[in-house]
């Protein structure tokens, strides 16, 4: 992958472990013991993907993604967490993990959701052109560049946010179920589908005047979500 990766992780047999198969896949991966070193290396340059355990000494993994978020909001992060309770896996993704992997994890797996999230990230190999807009009124989402405006203003969207933001928004008019969803935006086949019910609502946060009332990403009852345009005109 040719990527650079700092796993996050208080177990040195598991940091060990996700070290050795990242660096067979090509990746240059820099450990940290704990939420404060994690934090610092970040700092100190900026990796290209985070992988981060939840629950670690001192500062958590939930705290180390929310200061993540503040800070450089579309810098991926992948979290682990041995915590079986839907509740604690939607937590993790309301503070802005663009992904998470239950443990016990298969190397593998992890790998390939890493692999995942950094193909969608990756910059254009090409200059952006005019046609890489897509324009809703006041929204406008430049896919080459991977960036998002709303009233001029930038919107901090994270990876899977804006993924899924490129998706509904080339797709206007069309109901997704959530497993839909998880297939075209994830890539996923199966998985926890309240993975795109908390991504929906983040995203809702940060386009819609109310994000209770939404006018753009509206819910289907029965069915899933649909991207209805403030701007007929929107491309598509």
């Amino acid at each position: 992958m040719g990527h650079r990766v700092l796993v996050v992780d208080d177990d040195p047999t598991v940091s060990d472990v996700v070290r050795r198969y990242l660096e067979q896949a090509g990746c240059e991966v820099q450990l940290a013991a704990d939420g404060a070193d994690g934090l610092a290396a970040i700092a100190a340059a900026r990796p290209d993907l985070v992988v981060l355990d939840l629950m670690m000494p001192g500062i958590d993994g939930l705290e180390v993604c929310r200061r993540i978020r503040r800070q450089l909001p579309d810098l991926p992060v992948v979290m682990l967490t041995a915590l079986g309770e839907e509740a604690d896996r939607v937590l993790g993704l309301e503070v802005g993990a663009d992904d998470y992997v239950t443990k016990p994890f298969s190397p593998r797996e992890l790998v390939l959701r890493i692999r995942s999230v950094l193909r969608r990230t990756a910059a254009p190999a090409a200059p952006p052109t005019a046609s890489a807009k897509l324009i809703d009124a006041a929204l406008t989402v430049d896919t080459a560049r991977r960036t998002a405006r709303l009233d001029g203003a930038p919107l901090a969207l994270t990876s899977r946010e804006f993924d899924l933001l490129m998706f509904l928004m080339r797709h206007p008019g069309r109901a997704w179920s959530r497993s839909d969803l998880l297939d075209k935006v994830w890539g996923w086949q199966f998985g926890d589908q309240s993975t795109v019910t908390v991504h929906v609502r983040r995203l809702r946060e940060k386009i819609e005047n109310d994000p209770a009332e939404p006018q753009r990403i509206r819910t289907v009852w029965g069915v899933g979500y649909r991207y209805d345009p403030l701007d007929e005109d929107t491309d598509a």
